[in-house]
């Protein structure tokens, strides 16, 4: 038998462990993910008759691989396309219908992490939440993983390691790995540069009069990136409420990070009544939050490095190693790394 193992249970893990099943299905396949949930920066919040994602906003039709696999070869019951477009606005704020709206924009009734539950729940995978890798060791053909609580996970034939790049970064650096490929491979992952996102989503008790689901600031001059109303989203907020998902941009997000979280959603607040022209914004009935500090990769990895470790058993995934920062991406390149993985 096979035995896979997997840190991280992000998109990209779920359509390669979904992958890996299909493929080799004697194969034992083992996820371990630090956080309680599943599927990453999609993820998903329920509080009472809310549903809303709080991180990705929705996933794009841009992959055709990933397309089949939503709408054909996984159940499609509950999934649920945004009709409204995105417009934009700049440093003024500015409102203007200025960038088409996509062809899709995907999430479900339960939101997205439905994504990987669905993947995961498609295989026999065993999957640990809140179960933290702190090293990874190469045993002479195989692989072993150290959890926080110091137990030994593996052996396993393949590792597969799907945390955000500065993540991967530090479990390589300090891996139990004698190789000529690590050194390489750590200052490749090292490098790739992440965009900080401090996120407030706004409950208000009335709806909005607006034509439009998201905005999104385009010259990147403005304190807020991107503006989204999940009452667009069927089967997320009650009917004549609002609900708004406000990304602070980078800049603001890393000076703010550790600020105090009501003086941040206050800050928020203000800016997106400014923008949607709405006093009322400023006044939300109720409010969350969230500070994602490594929330969207802003350029590729080099892929020499990451090749080389594959021959090792070694295969790095997400949508960093794909090169762009979004849902669909983390999906096709799980996908890829899962044929990879089960050609072997």
């Amino acid at each position: 038998m096979t035995h896979i193992g997997i840190v991280g249970a992000g998109a990209g893990a779920a359509a390669a462990a979904f992958t890996v099943d299909g493929a080799l299905p004697d194969a034992d396949v083992t996820v371990f993910e630090k956080s309680g949930g599943l599927c990453g920066r999609a993820a998903t919040r329920r509080h009472g008759e809310l549903t809303y994602d709080y991180g990705a906003n929705y996933l794009k039709a841009d992959d055709e691989r990933v397309v089949e696999l939503i709408t054909e070869t996984l159940d499609d019951e509950g999934l649920v396309d945004v009709a409204e477009p995105v417009h934009v606005f700049d440093a003024d704020g500015e409102v203007s219908p200025g960038r088409e709206a996509d062809e899709h924009k995907w999430s479900y009734r339960r939101g997205l992490t439905q994504i990987a539950k669905r993947l995961f729940g498609r295989t026999d995978a065993t999957v640990h939440r809140r179960t933290r890798i702190e090293t990874v060791r190469r045993v002479g053909d195989r692989w072993e993983v150290d959890d926080a609580d110091g137990a030994t996970r593996g052996p396993f034939d393949a590792l597969l390691l799907n945390p955000p790049a500065p993540q991967t970064a530090a479990l390589l650096r300090d891996a139990e790995w004698d190789s000529p490929v690590r050194e390489a491979l750590v200052d490749a992952v090292g490098d790739v540069p992440y965009r900080t996102v401090w996120t407030a989503v706004l409950r208000y008790p009335f709806s909005l009069d607006v034509p439009y689901y998201g905005l999104v600031n385009t010259d990147k001059e403005h304190a807020i990136g991107w503006i989204s109303r999940e009452e667009c989203k069927p089967g997320h907020v009650p009917e004549g409420e609002s609900l708004l998902v406000v990304q602070a941009n980078h800049e603001w997000s890393v000076e703010r990070y550790d600020a105090d979280p009501a003086e941040n959603v206050a800050a928020l607040a203000d800016h997106a009544a400014e923008i949607v022209g709405d006093d009322r914004l400023a006044d939300p009935a109720w409010t969350d939050h969230q500070g994602w500090r490594y929330a969207q990769p802003e350029a590729g990895v080099a892929h020499g490095p990451i090749d080389s470790a594959r021959r090792e058993g070694l295969y790095l995934l997400g949508d960093w190693v794909a090169g762009e920062g979004r849902l669909h991406a983390a999906l096709a390149n799980g996908l890829d790394v899962g044929e990879r993985v089960a050609s072997v």
